[in-house]
């Protein structure tokens, strides 16, 4: 599947060999000529980045490119070639790739045929495009600016950063990133999340880096199905928005995070507050009691909805409460009871789709 991000960089007989497999798709004639496939764009489109090639996706920024692309791939709008021409490299003669939506998208053709009267020598298209390349398993990845907004949308994320935590994440790293070093990736997966289906973005220390990808391709093999990673990583990070937290401050106990539902509490701080300091919060499973004993979530107590209200002075003391039950439905007919009964207690439920393992193990859907 990580084909993409983990075979030797090509030499010039396996090159060939790729072009010479162009994709099976019929040419249109307002194509540009030279076309390649995934498996020749796959040999390029490696960390650390190859010198010699510029991956170009001619698709919007915000809407397409930070959202999704080729890793390594630069973005120059085909609507804004023009302008953006500085981006190209300055050697005539370095290969382009030029990529966009698929086969029913012309901004890749364009493109190049800008490109070569700009008099590039060494230009080809992936007609197929960004479609394509996620279609045959390739990883996908994203811009920092996206992976900020997933985190100031307080989206439902895990963000790993795969370099070494003491010379590295610990004199700064992206906030609310996770320390699993690669290096001992195999001796911290209880830092991954439970749920396979998570959104995971791996970060190092930018494109002469191939930590994030090798950490990448290890969940992909563990089974987790919404891998990403975030090629520009830390380094460009701190460019655009300033230094992150140390090791110190990110020693401080997560704390809870607000979800969109009045009381509720977003999936990812629940999570990470499991994960890191699970003596901050109580947990009150609010399913009837024949469920709670088939399988809940470690540390969680018993008190079923129907019974909450005459039960309110067995509440645990001193510390915030999560209500949770299976869908949300139950935790926060749980929560609005505290609220309507004006007790002096912080309270917050947990608004998802939980799975149960008997283990204590569990997984959380987004409602």
């Amino acid at each position: 599947m990580l084909a993409a991000l983990h075979c030797a960089y090509p030499d010039a007989a396996l090159t060939s060999a790729l072009a010479a497999d162009a994709p099976a798709t019929t040419a249109r004639d307002d194509w540009y000529g030279q076309r390649v496939d995934a498996a020749f764009v796959a040999g390029y489109a490696v960390l650390p980045k190859p010198e010699d090639v510029t991956i170009i996706d001619s698709r919007p920024a915000a809407r397409k490119y930070d959202r999704g692309h080729i890793p390594t791939a630069i973005n120059i709008p085909d609507t804004q070639f023009d302008k953006l021409t500085e981006l190209l490299p300055k050697d005539k003669k370095q290969l382009l790739i030029f990529y966009c939506e698929g086969v029913d998208c012309m901004l890749s053709h364009q493109s190049a045929f800008k490109a070569e009267k700009l008099g590039y020598t060494n230009i080809k298209v992936y007609a197929e495009g960004y479609p394509d390349w996620i279609a045959r398993g390739h990883l996908g990845a994203v811009s920092v600016p996206y992976l900020k907004k997933r985190l100031d949308e307080g989206a439902p994320i895990t963000v790993i950063d795969s370099r070494p935590k003491e010379r590295k994440y610990d004199k700064g790293h992206i906030p609310g990133a996770v320390s699993l070093p690669d290096a001992q990736f195999d001796k911290l997966l209880e830092r991954l999340p439970t749920d396979k289906a998570r959104e995971l973005y791996f970060y190092c220390e930018g494109l002469a880096c191939s930590l994030s990808s090798d950490s990448a391709a290890k969940a992909v093999r563990l089974g987790y199905t919404n891998v990403k990673v975030v090629p520009e990583g830390y380094p460009q990070w701190a460019k655009l928005y300033g230094p992150g937290p140390t090791g110190e401050m990110a020693a401080a106990k997560p704390t809870i995070q607000s979800g969109k539902e009045a009381g509720s509490i977003t999936i990812a701080s629940f999570e990470r507050i499991l994960r890191d300091a699970p003596d901050t919060i109580h947990l009150v499973d609010v399913r009837a009691e024949k469920h709670f004993r088939a399988a809940t979530i470690k540390g969680a107590i018993n008190i079923p909805i129907d019974a909450l209200e005459d039960s309110l002075d067995e509440l645990p003391k001193g510390k915030p409460i999560v209500f949770f039950c299976t869908s949300g439905a139950r935790s926060g007919d749980a929560y609005d009871l505290i609220k309507e009964k004006k007790l002096p207690i912080e309270a917050y439920f947990l608004d998802a789709n939980v799975k149960f393992d008997k283990d204590g193990n569990f997984r959380l859907e987004e409602n």
